[in-house]
Order: C-alpha cells, then structure tokens, then sequence
C-alpha cells in the first residue's frame, strides 16, 4: 500500500470520532439557568469556536480521505481485503465518538445510558478494534510469506 493510502486511512480512522462527536453534539439535559446537572465524566472545557473548527475539520478530513480510499479502490490501488480491517476500526471510532457525548452528558439525576455506554459500547468497541487488528496482521503476514 502506497504511503499516501497509508497516511489517508490513518487520518480517517482518527478524524471519524472527532466528527461524530461533534456532529452528535452536547446531549445535556435543557434546564433552567442556575440548576446543576449530575455529570459521569466531566468534559474537558473547550471553547465552542475550538469545538466547532474540530468538528468541521475532522468532518472534512474523514469524508476527503474516505473518498480517496474508495477512488483508489476501485482503479485497483487500494487493496480492497484491507477494508475488512478499515470498516470495523471506522465504526469503533464512531461508536467512541457518540459514546463520549453520551457519557459526558449533564442529566438531572444518573447517566444512565453512560452506565450502558461503557457496559455495551466499551466491549463492542474492543471487538471491533481486535478485529481489524488481526485482519491486519493477517493481510501484513500474507504478504510477508509472499514475498
């Protein structure tokens, strides 16, 4: 695989949580000024202007180098068994991305889709990300007793 498809599925599978979590936005319960909301996880403070640029960039980045790999995948450039490593480390990043929203939100009283965040979304997002590991190293040594 060239370094420039290298370089886009890595910028994709980084930049797909960023833009889901900032397409998913703030899911806080609405309350009146004044009332404190019960939180899992503090978020981190980040200026809505920071927020936004991330967002609109990591959106840009995910759906400009997505587009890439799929052009070089159909001219033949990109090997299309490594998509059975890409797809699943793509949704592990959106399933993160939603998933952080999730936790972090404000809610009057427990969180509990946090508790069903981290007790159903950690775990599948661990299988997802063993898979496309090990169809990595599957592909990487395939190749290597090729040569």
């Amino acid at each position: 695989m060239k370094k420039t498809l290298l370089a886009a599925a890595a910028g994709c599978v980084l930049a797909v949580p960023v833009a889901v979590w900032w397409l998913v936005g703030d899911l806080s319960a609405a309350v009146p000024p004044g009332t404190e909301l019960d939180r899992a996880i503090r978020p981190p403070a980040v200026d809505p202007w920071a927020e936004r640029a991330a967002g609109i960039a990591a959106a840009l980045v995910a759906v400009g180098t997505l587009a890439l790999l799929v052009r070089a995948s159909r001219q033949g450039r990109f090997d299309r068994r490594w998509w059975a490593a890409l797809l699943p480390a793509l949704v592990a990043g959106a399933v993160t991305g939603a998933g952080w929203r999730v936790v972090t939100a404000g809610t009057l009283g427990a969180n509990i889709g946090a508790g069903l965040t981290i007790f159903l979304g950690g775990p599948l997002v661990a299988l997802l990300l063993l898979w496309a590991l090990g169809w990595s190293a599957r592909l990487l040594l395939s190749r290597r007793a090729a040569r």
